[in-house]
């Protein structure tokens, strides 16, 4: 559907089964096959800068099936999103002559030993992916696995699957030996069927928590690796002495960007009592100044949610605040008339127990409340059963510090919001999820490490 207009705009099939078991079933044949098992790193990488010039070329078409499927406005995708994919492409392209183990001795046996270590590719890779970033966060679970030296079966959400079908068009047309990349459409059913397969070694998934507690559940028979980036309630944290011209707008876009359909988003914000009725109406004022359109109205600033059911769910959230008796800040923003589009809000003095203080609400929904002093901050920030990530403005050095050490999240960003990167890992603590992707790290995930111990007579 095109969440726009609400009109259909194709139809995709679920997968079956059997569906799932025939792509598997090719990821294993061509993770075992010289094709690809023996391929030289260098060969590797240069056929992984084919796919993303390949990407880079159809970045027009590629961008206009993204807008088309999520609603995000195109000028956004052809500015952000594309470009992101390929860049974290580019970026574990240059891995594969990177990865090596290391050579050493025994430190408590006698003897004479020749000991070294193997860094192994896992096997087949299950990537279940959401609605809200449908080609960058296929590209953070792809370009390292596929730089590992893993096959990759790829389901996209089921209502954004365009991008990742026209992605494997371009890895046939890159060079990649068939099998090595693979994509299954559907539903919940086929992401089980795919997260329980037997011959996938490992299971890279970006959503809800409760889908990834389902998932990690499914893995436990045959005790496949499962990396797991969930939910988050996301705290910003404006201190009294902050640059309010870097804070207020940052704030602000840090929870309505893409209409706050994003998992990291800042949706509680904490400000110094001294100026929180000033940092209140700034965002508000920003908020109002945000120009809600279709994704092809090269004017848009937001987007609409991705569907109907999502839609009611925002709005259930705002009409439960309000009823509770939670104000709203003043915000007049026009609507139009058809798709799925929710206005920013701005609620104000919200209590750490409101529910829309503790539940993902996955809109442009802002939860605000006072502060005194920065360890009360932190200890509301704390509150959470999330830990994506956390947001902090404050000029003063040690109390950057001092707040980044102490707040319980994956990411804490200090003066900036939302800017995830190839170089350094991204992931949750506590209910936001298992495990790191991006940076170096995320390549452990992808590589089992083996000790060979050699008697030397």
């Amino acid at each position: 559907m095109d969440p726009c207009t609400g009109a259909m705009i194709g139809q995709v099939p679920i997968a079956s089964s059997d569906d799932v078991d025939r792509r598997v079933e090719a990821a294993w044949r061509a993770f075992n096959a010289p094709s690809w098992r023996d391929l030289h790193p260098l060969a590797r990488e240069r056929m992984l800068h084919n796919l993303a010039d390949a990407i880079e070329r159809d970045l027009p078409r590629m961008a206009a099936l993204e807008a088309l499927d999520t609603g995000k406005p195109v000028t956004i995708v052809e500015a952000v999103d594309i470009p992101a994919a390929i860049s974290w492409l580019r970026a574990y392209a240059g891995w594969p002559s990177k990865i090596a183990g290391r050579a050493g001795s025994l430190s408590a046996t006698p003897g004479h030993h020749h000991v070294y270590s193997r860094r192994e590719p896992i096997g087949v890779v299950a990537a279940i992916t959401p609605w809200n970033f449908p080609l960058v966060l296929a590209m953070w679970k792809i370009a390292p696995a596929l730089a590992a030296g893993c096959t990759v079966v790829l389901k996209p959400a089921p209502e954004t699957p365009l991008s990742a079908l026209r992605l494997v068009e371009l890895a046939r047309e890159a060079g990649l030996p068939d099998g090595v990349f693979n994509v299954v459409t559907g539903d919940g059913s086929t992401g089980a069927a795919l997260a329980a397969h037997p011959r996938v070694a490992k299971v890279a998934f970006t959503g809800s928590t409760a889908t990834g507690q389902a998932i990690l559940r499914a893995s436990v028979p045959d005790l496949k690796r499962v990396t797991l980036e969930l939910g988050g309630k996301s705290p910003s944290i404006i201190c009294a002495d902050a640059d309010l011209a870097t804070a207020i707008p940052q704030a602000a876009m840090g929870c309505f960007f893409n209409s706050g359909q994003v998992c990291y988003a800042g949706t509680r914000l904490y400000v110094h009592s001294s100026i929180y009725e000033q940092v209140l109406e700034g965002v508000a004022a920003i908020a109002a100044s945000q120009k809600l359109g279709a994704s092809a109205d090269r004017d848009s600033q937001l987007g609409p949610l991705i569907s109907a059911r999502q839609l009611e769910r925002v709005t259930g959230f705002v009409d439960r605040a309000r009823a509770a008796g939670i104000e709203a800040m003043p915000v007049s923003t026009a609507v139009p008339d058809q798709g799925y589009f929710h206005p920013p809000i701005v609620l104000r003095d919200v209590s750490s127990d409101a529910e829309v203080a503790r539940e993902e609400v996955f809109g442009p929904v802002l939860a605000a409340a006072p502060f005194d002093e920065l360890d009360e901050a932190i200890a509301r920030a704390n509150e959470s059963p999330y830990g994506l990530a956390a947001h902090v403005f404050t000029k003063d050095l040690s109390a950057a510090h001092r707040a980044s050490a102490s707040l319980e999240a994956g990411t804490v960003f200090v003066n900036c919001v939302l800017l995830a990167d190839p170089a350094f890992p991204f992931g949750g603590m506590k209910m936001s999820g298992i495990g790191r992707e991006n940076g170096s790290e995320v390549l452990d995930a992808y590589l089992e490490p083996k000790s060979v111990v050699m008697a030397l007579q």
